[in-house]
């Protein structure tokens, strides 16, 4: 019996151990089981869009908003286009000399420019027209037309070498090239720049600049024009 008790006990001890085991394994079950909810209390933070964490305060910035394509509303009236051959070649004020230079250079082409735009304050846009050569393509001559009841009126004129018009924010600007005895056409010793504006029923100079081209030609020095004294032949 004591043997039994012996062994009794010594179960007793077993169970004693094995329930101190239970209990150590179930104290591990727990803290692995609140290991394992925590981590999975981390992984649901820590996933895109769904944690509180995540999601952070509402913005205050307004959305930006997508530019529009559309264009302004209001268009330009169509330019009134003319004849500008025609116009020179029926002017009175326009010498036969220019006139004669305006001839066909090849096939249809005419050696004239035109352009258009506002320089006497007229409903309808003035016209600048400019004469070339042919071979050097240089003015000899630049008009302005102002419309005036359906007919165009020469109201600026100059005819010379080497001259041409061109508008600028409204404003009339009148080149002149200069050239010195024994300068080629390509190469003129310097230029003359007036603007012009519309002042009343004319045409003011308002602005003069002069300009002096270097005398350096292809990388070389040109030769200054020997003087001429007065009087000689």
């Amino acid at each position: 019996m004591r043997g039994l008790a012996g062994d009794g006990i010594g179960d007793a001890g077993d169970g004693s151990s094995a329930r101190g085991g239970i209990g150590r394994w179930a104290a591990s079950g727990t803290a692995v089981a609140g290991l394992a909810a925590f981590g999975l209390l981390a992984v649901g933070c820590s996933t895109g869009g769904t944690g509180a964490r995540d999601e952070g305060p509402a913005r205050t910035d307004p959305v930006a908003q997508t530019p529009s394509t559309a264009g302004p509303s209001t268009t330009a009236s169509p330019v009134k286009k003319v004849d500008a051959v025609r116009l020179v070649m029926a002017d009175p004020k326009v010498s036969d000399r220019v006139k004669a230079d305006l001839k066909r250079c090849a096939g249809d082409a005419y050696p004239i420019d035109t352009s258009y735009g506002n320089l006497t304050s007229s409903p309808v846009p003035d016209v600048v027209v400019n004469v070339l050569t042919c071979g050097d393509a240089v003015g000899v001559g630049t008009f302005v037309y102002r419309d005036d009841d359906d007919s165009y009126e020469n109201v600026f004129a100059a005819e010379e070498p080497a001259v041409y018009s061109t508008i600028d924010r409204g404003d009339l600007i009148v080149t002149r090239q200069v050239y010195a005895k024994g300068d080629p056409v390509s190469y003129p010793s310097g230029e003359i720049v007036v603007t012009y504006r519309w002042t009343g029923n004319r045409f003011v100079e308002h602005d003069r600049v002069e300009n002096e081209y270097s005398r350096s030609v292809d990388g070389g020095i040109a030769e200054e024009p020997a003087p001429t004294s007065p009087g000689a032949n």
